[in-house]
């Protein structure tokens, strides 16, 4: 029997990494995994509505569109909103009531991952707190919609939960759940698109 010491505190990745949640290391950080892992977690503990789980890696995509929209964001910031929820790829999306119960000790770990996957990208390892807010406001604005559209909440409920959406609508959101290779592969072709405005402007810059 596995002791307190000697517990296995790594999962092994399809790319072949293995990732060490303790003591998470930028170089076992792979989008592909990210990707893979977020299009196979399910938002809402999968109490949605549709033919298909509504993922984190689609939230992620409904997020960063509300972000780009409502600012006027650097490359490096886009990419920051995309993968807001990145850690979940290893730890899964934990509801915020049961984040609640837990405590922070899941905020720990959350936190080391971030920084493993934003340093493997040459991001800084955690979002200004400026920057941070604004990425949350989308992530509030991606949940009333989900809510309402997916979830089951009245209208009533979401608002006074997440608060009432300004200057976006439903229509402009990819809202409808899509198939787990679909979500996977728009989240990848949107990482990559943003990595190569990011590049553009470096050999711009020199």
């Amino acid at each position: 029997m596995a002791t307190r010491n000697d517990a296995r505190a790594w999962q092994r990745m399809l790319s072949g990494r293995r990732l060490d949640l303790l003591d998470p290391s930028p170089m076992d950080v792979e989008i592909s995994d990210i990707a893979h892992g977020l299009a196979r977690v399910a938002r809402w503990n999968g109490q949605t509505l549709g033919a298909h789980a509504y993922s984190v890696a689609q939230h992620s995509l409904v997020v960063e569109t509300i972000f780009t929209h409502l600012n006027r964001p650097s490359a490096e910031d886009c990419q920051m909103a995309l993968l807001h929820d990145a850690p979940e790829y290893v730890i899964g999306d934990m509801i915020s009531p049961f984040k609640a119960v837990v405590g922070g000790g899941y905020k720990t770990v959350e936190k080391r991952l971030e920084a493993a996957i934003h340093l493997r990208y040459s991001l800084p390892p955690h979002p200004a707190r400026t920057l941070k807010a604004k990425i949350k406001a989308a992530d509030r604005i991606a949940a009333y919609f989900e809510a309402v559209t997916l979830a089951g909440f009245t209208i009533a409920e979401a608002t006074r939960f997440f608060g009432q959406p300004n200057r976006i609508s439903a229509d402009m959101l990819p809202i409808e759940p899509m198939p787990t290779a679909d979500a996977q592969a728009l989240f990848l072709a949107r990482f990559e698109a943003i990595e190569e405005k990011r590049l553009a402007r470096e050999r711009t810059a020199s």
